[in-house]
């Protein structure tokens, strides 16, 4: 790895907001996962496929890893963001256009990591309104949405990273 040079980003009024956001949608996934819980039966949904269907069952305590895996995704992203100079980037980084990189490469993940806590938020309420039959299954829709939550800010952070260089 070639030596980058470490400058500490600071955040701005706007990673202030992402990184609340982001504590409150953990509260939000784990308060809503206890909250459905107790309300399951003891056989739920716990795979669904391509269209949003339920293709697979299982016991009631397997929604329990999804507020589990999000939880380790949320503090494993907002450690690895301690470190933007340990990351990939398209451009070659230097003194001089280090801190503009690390800004851009740390707030795609700030948003990254909301994404994906919105992702599981949607993954569980919907595993429980199926399972109370309010809907079936995830819908169609789910896919597209996920795509889109996971892409668009990588496409949009990339395209700032080209236009910073």
């Amino acid at each position: 790895m070639e030596n980058r040079p470490k400058v500490n980003v600071s955040l701005s009024p706007l990673d202030k907001i992402l990184e609340s956001v982001g504590k409150l949608l953990i509260i939000i996934i784990w308060g809503l996962t206890l909250f459905v819980y107790f309300k399951l039966p003891t056989i739920i949904p716990t795979h669904f496929n391509a269209a949003g269907q339920p293709d697979g069952h299982g016991n009631k305590l397997t929604i329990l890893i999804l507020p589990i895996i999000a939880t380790l995704l949320y503090f494993g992203l907002s450690k690895l963001n301690q470190s933007p100079q340990s990351f990939n980037y398209i451009t070659t980084i230097t003194e001089e256009n280090a801190e503009k990189q690390y800004t851009i490469a740390t707030r795609m993940l700030r948003i990254l990591k909301i994404s994906l806590l919105i992702i599981f938020s949607h993954i569980i309420l919907f595993t429980y309104l199926t399972t109370i039959g309010i809907t079936n299954g995830l819908g169609v829709g789910f896919l597209p949405f996920t795509l889109g939550l996971a892409l668009i800010p990588i496409i949009f952070y990339i395209r700032q990273s080209f236009k910073s260089y």
